[in-house]
């Protein structure tokens, strides 16, 4: 009797617990899961880019172009400070703005001209007495150049001095010209004149030093900037986007970016400093620039004294003695520590808010700054209105977090980003998926322009081809791209042609080459087939104000509208989509070409064995890369990842997010400040290829000892880039 009960009372508890089960199984399977289950497997929502495409507002844009250019705003300046307040209203705003919006600040090490004591040069006879005076200023053509806070313009981190010499047309400043010249005259003592173009700013007072030049002028060129044009009656501004005769192209004229004084770290105000003595790629003699009206009286000079150039304009000399006379700089500059302003926003994210896209501008300019950096600006301030909207009506969070950075002080040396990188380089290193930048959105209103890492290629494709181009009827702005600059691609086919960030032209500089994380660079630009401009004309003079931007570079502000549709597709999708949307495949192709480009097949005769042998192991490694991306292309192909584990998920994106950091040396460059990208650090070789391993080889063709160096690259880069195809590998 009691084995029988014992036996119900196991039948009875088997019959309750297997119908608990399949209560409990039916009971999941019936009711909804958790909603944080259904956030993690979310994808980008294609219907909310939609919406943000159609709410992209080309007037709002316009207004907030007013807005940024009433007053001029240079860096530290209290019209700086209107700007820094304008932003914290918008991103704080209630209704509109971000989840959090703050200043950040850094004491940083800026230069300028003595507003008592104006820069001037002169021509004087040998009794001192002045024949000829540059202009100080540029030539009012509206109110905006009368404002007294417009800069004279000056040479940033040009030294003080007085140098007075004979003066010499050196060309743009390269080496090759200093050389050049010095086989005919004797420098010693003299000052150079230069145009803008072939070797940076400062670089052109650099070259000269070695010679015995004591001082430098610079200016724009008519050829380089205006097609040639060259009068204000009706050829240039305000008759044409043309740079009128006396337009200068103000400058700073260091050789790195950040702060000088704290090399790699944060400009804070209790940072260690070095002595100002100590900083490198500054001019060591004093440079000025000045207007073509002004250069070309001079150079013309030169021509009636030397009787070597023949410039046309110089019948307006013959009957002024200028050419036995000389030159003399008189330059106030000076320097000082002074606190700079950061502006910070953040959406923050509803899934993985330890992931960050970042998207930044800069916020400093040289005068108004309409186009440089306004128009970027006032791109962002629509996208976070859009998307600050979204947010607080509830409607939207992205699954990342997205980072607004208004950086300032960059027209100085891109000192805001890079101070931000150094501060919180930790953090930014390991969390940031990409970075987005939008300095001056519009150039002019023919086509888009981008540049970036090969891995965001499709994705910028993809955004472009979901926007109207500006005034063209169903026609896309990929469709549009394509016409205007294009490549064929051995994967893609025919495609619009993506550039790369391999130098520092704007704030991307420190993601990309100290960071190393994704970055790209978008705007809209003019038809190079109908101008020869190496950038827009009135780019850092006074004449580049609201007036000019909504006259002559985009009338209906329709290509800003345009840029702040496309880049904010491409941060939706960065920061919204389930998978990281970046394409390591796209890389690989792009590392084949650097391969075919490189002169390893071409090693000097009697190269040593070493050498010789060392060129495989690198070719090995971007096959290695190859096979790595394709994998897990296929990997990732193969997957559902909406039913995955969100931790396959999250190792694929982090092998995606991670890849441009396997690329990093910070040995590699120890003569190029804070470039460690050894796929994307500058280069003056001028090929598309390896920048150290193009350098070297450069180096070596004119010295045998330099081939060490070589070797030294091939290694670097073979190693590199067989870390990096690892990264993307599954297994350990």
């Amino acid at each position: 009797r009691m084995i029988k009960q014992v036996l119900i009372g196991v039948l009875c508890g088997a019959a309750v617990l297997t119908a608990g089960i399949l209560i409990g199984h039916f009971g999941i399977t019936m009711s909804s899961a958790p909603s944080w289950v259904k956030d993690v497997a979310k994808d980008v929502d294609e219907s909310l880019i939609e919406k943000f495409l159609s709410e992209v507002d080309n007037i709002q844009i316009q207004e907030n172009l007013r807005s940024l250019t009433k007053v001029p705003h240079m860096a530290t300046t209290a019209g700086d400070e209107q700007t820094v307040q304008l932003m914290l209203k918008r991103w704080q705003d209630p209704e509109t703005g971000l989840d959090q919006a703050w200043r950040e600040e850094f004491m940083v090490y800026l230069s300028f001209p003595d507003p008592k004591k104006p820069n001037k040069v002169t021509v004087g006879d040998p009794s001192d007495e002045v024949l000829y005076t540059a202009r100080e200023k540029e030539k009012t053509y509206t109110s905006d150049q009368d404002d007294p806070e417009v800069v004279q313009p000056y040479a940033a981190y040009s030294p003080a001095g007085h140098p007075k010499g004979k003066l010499v047309y050196a060309n743009q400043g390269k080496p090759s010209d200093y050389q050049l010249l010095n086989n005919t005259v004797d420098l010693r003592g003299t000052i150079a004149i230069t145009r803008y173009g072939g070797a940076g700013r400062g670089a052109k007072a650099i070259n000269a030093a070695p010679y015995g030049v004591i001082g430098v002028l610079v200016y724009t060129d008519p050829l380089d900037i205006n097609d040639g044009l060259m009068s204000d009656i009706n050829e240039t501004y305000p008759h044409s986007w043309y740079m009128p005769p006396s337009g200068v192209e103000r400058g700073s004229f260091n050789g790195q970016f950040g702060d000088m004084l704290t090399p790699y770290l944060a400009a804070k105000e209790e940072t260690y400093r070095i002595p100002a003595e100590n900083i490198t790629g500054i001019p060591p003699i004093p440079i000025q620039p000045i207007g073509f009206e002004d250069a070309y009286r001079l150079i013309c000079s030169i021509a009636l004294g030397n009787l070597f150039v023949s410039i046309p304009c110089c019948f307006i000399l013959l009957n002024l003695n200028l050419f036995s006379s000389d030159v003399k700089l008189d330059i106030f500059n000076y320097e000082e520590k002074k606190n700079s302003s950061n502006v910070m926003g953040v959406i923050k994210g509803s899934v993985e808010p330890d992931r960050y896209v970042i998207y930044g501008n800069h916020r400093d300019s040289w005068v108004h700054g309409a186009i440089d950096p306004s128009s970027g600006t006032s791109v962002m301030l629509e996208l976070t209105r859009v998307l600050g909207k979204m947010v607080k009506q509830g409607k939207w969070r992205p699954r990342r977090s997205i980072i607004f950075g208004s950086w300032g002080a960059e027209e100085f040396g891109l000192i805001g980003s890079a101070e931000y990188t150094e501060q919180y380089f930790t953090k930014l290193s390991e969390r940031t998926v990409a970075y987005i930048n939008v300095d001056i959105a519009v150039f002019a209103n023919a086509t888009l322009r981008a540049s970036g890492m090969p891995s965001l290629q499709k994705i910028i494709f993809k955004a472009a081809k979901q926007v109207d181009a500006p005034g063209l009827d169903s026609t896309s702005v990929y469709d549009n791209w394509i016409q205007y600059s294009n490549r064929t691609s051995q994967a893609n086919g025919l495609i619009p042609n993506v550039g790369y960030l391999s130098g520092a032209g704007s704030d991307y500089a420190a993601f990309v080459h100290y960071l190393g994380i994704t970055s790209m660079d978008i705007s809209y630009t003019y038809d190079r087939s109908k101008t020869n401009a190496r950038i827009y004309p009135a780019y850092h003079t006074a004449y580049d104000t609201f007036d000019y931007a909504s006259k002559f570079i985009d009338p209906g502000f329709v290509s800003h509208q345009a840029i702040a549709r496309t880049a904010g597709n491409v941060l939706i999708r960065l920061a919204d989509s389930l998978l990281v949307p970046l394409n390591c495949s796209d890389y690989a192709e792009t590392l084949e070409d650097y391969l075919n480009t490189a002169r390893v097949k071409s090693l000097p005769e009697g190269c040593t064995a070493d050498l010789c042998l060392v060129s495989e192991p690198l070719k090995r490694a971007v096959a290695s890369f190859r096979s790595a991306a394709t994998h897990l292309d296929q990997v990732i192909r193969s997957s559902d990842l909406a039913n995955e584990t969100p931790l396959t998920v999250r190792r694929i994106n982090d092998q995606l997010m991670l890849l441009d950091r396997a690329f990093l040396d910070p040995l590699a460059f120890p003569d190029k400040y804070a470039y460690r990208h050894v796929i994307w650090a500058s280069s003056s070789a001028g090929k598309p290829t390896f920048p150290g391993l193009a350098d070297a080889f450069a180096n070596a063709e004119s010295q045998s000892s330099a081939w060490d160096k070589v070797h030294y690259h091939l290694s670097v880069l073979s190693q590199a880039i067989e870390g990096a195809a690892h990264t993307l590998a599954d297994e350990h």
